[in-house]
């Protein structure tokens, strides 16, 4: 082994061991999260068909009408409700934070919705009252650089000052005439209510407004007596993939509210189990134009029986399923089967990942890769000599955050395919 893979080992293994908060859950079908009877005689069998049919309908399966109640605080804290209803009251109403372009940190002005007055707007819904559907574990948070945000800034490969005084300030809402870009953004697992706050804010820079959503179980929607978010990910079958569906569908509430209030040029962006919601999302969404993706796999089981930090999630299972029955079980929350369903193709992504990932192992990112270039999906990708946690640390940081930035200011800004 190399000394620099070896550093970066070292470094996975000691960021993995200061969360001394991790416990073995217990083992349970969950039937009952999923429409079933907990008291099934062949637990096994319902969930392997239910999958089945999840799979089959999944436009069905992830599909939700936009929320009624959606409200934008002063503070750019929005809320609304979930569309599936757990059994936590306190995970069933969605929070997501807001930070319009042109600003700094969030807010509850929508840039260009009309001052103030939009606030009252969008506690009480649309104007109209109604929004109707458009129709057609811990990852890192890359920040880049301030030179590295003067060559984004730029739209020119060598940094130049061409075009920087046309910054985020100056023209919040797009380079375009009547572009409106805006992007949902999906922390890690476990994220913390301010996590990944540096990256909101350089994407206000560049002119692209950002909705940075909680994660079900995460933060203020964490189950009372929990410290992590067990349930999204964890040895509950039923339940992990109620909740992986809830994330999905949140999304796309999220979605459906920043069209509401103007927004047109719309991308994803997420991170470790945040890139695995926001991929499933993008094929699924047809207002996304595209998604930026840190850390990316196959399937769901492959990451929670083969990754370092879900090696206390897999101990709980073990005992009880096959990987291959996992896969099989969670196969509607994996990106995997919709690729080889051919649900990528065409769609716009740029996708960023560590050859050393103890979590999202470099051997599974190369079968999603290859899958999606064997089904017409042609990804832009970067691969960089880091880890799963080290993503964070300089110089990844600055290439993975810069190169980001670069290719959503493209897409979103100036209207490039």
């Amino acid at each position: 082994m190399h000394w620099f893979e070896r550093r970066i080992r070292q470094y996975e293994h000691r960021r993995w061991t200061t969360d001394d908060n991790r416990r073995v859950m217990p083992f349970d079908w969950g039937l009952e999260h999923i429409g079933g009877d907990p008291n099934a005689a062949d637990p096994a069998g319902f969930v392997r068909e239910y999958s089945r049919w999840a799979i089959e309908h999944s436009r069905e399966w992830y599909a939700c009408a936009p929320a009624t109640d959606y409200s934008l605080d002063d503070e750019g804290v929005l809320t609304f409700t979930s569309s599936i209803e757990s059994a936590w009251p306190e995970n069933n109403t969605v929070h997501a934070q807001f930070f319009p372009a042109g600003a700094k940190g969030t807010s509850g002005i929508v840039p260009g919705g009309g001052g103030s007055g939009a606030i009252d707007r969008h506690r009480n819904g649309s104007a109209s009252g109604s929004f109707e559907p458009r129709r057609s574990e811990g990852g890192a948070s890359p920040v880049p650089t301030k030179s590295a945000f003067a060559d984004a800034t730029s739209g020119r490969p060598n940094g130049s000052a061409h075009g920087a005084s046309r910054g985020a300030s100056s023209k919040a809402n797009g380079d375009g005439a009547g572009l409106r870009p805006a992007v949902v953004l999906l922390p890690n697992w476990n994220a913390k209510w301010h996590g990944q706050r540096g990256l909101c804010e350089w994407l206000q820079r560049i002119g692209v407004s950002v909705l940075r959503l909680s994660l079900p179980y995460h933060d203020r929607r964490m189950a009372k007596g929990h410290e992590r978010a067990d349930q999204l990910v964890g040895p509950n079958i039923g339940l992990t993939l109620q909740a992986n569906r809830q994330a999905v569908q949140d999304t796309r509430r999220c979605l459906r509210w920043l069209e509401s209030v103007g927004f047109n040029r719309l991308g994803i962006l997420g991170t470790s189990i945040g890139s695995s919601v926001g991929y499933i999302t993008l094929v699924h969404d047809d207002a996304l134009r595209a998604g930026g993706f840190f850390h990316v796999s196959t399937h769901f089981a492959d990451v929670v029986s083969r990754g370092m930090t879900t090696t206390h999630v897999w101990e709980g299972l073990r005992g009880h399923v096959t990987v291959d029955d996992l896969r099989e079980f969670w196969a509607p929350i994996s990106p995997m089967p919709y690729v080889e369903r051919g649900m990528g193709a065409g769609k716009n992504a740029f996708m960023v990942y560590g050859k050393y990932d103890p979590t999202f192992l470099p051997e599974l990112t190369e079968q999603m890769l290859a899958a999606l270039r064997a089904n017409d999906a042609a990804p832009r990708t970067l691969e960089l000599h880091c880890g799963h946690y080290s993503l964070e640390l300089a110089p990844f940081s600055h290439v993975a955050g810069y190169r980001m930035l670069t290719y959503l200011r493209s897409t979103l800004r100036n209207g490039d395919s």
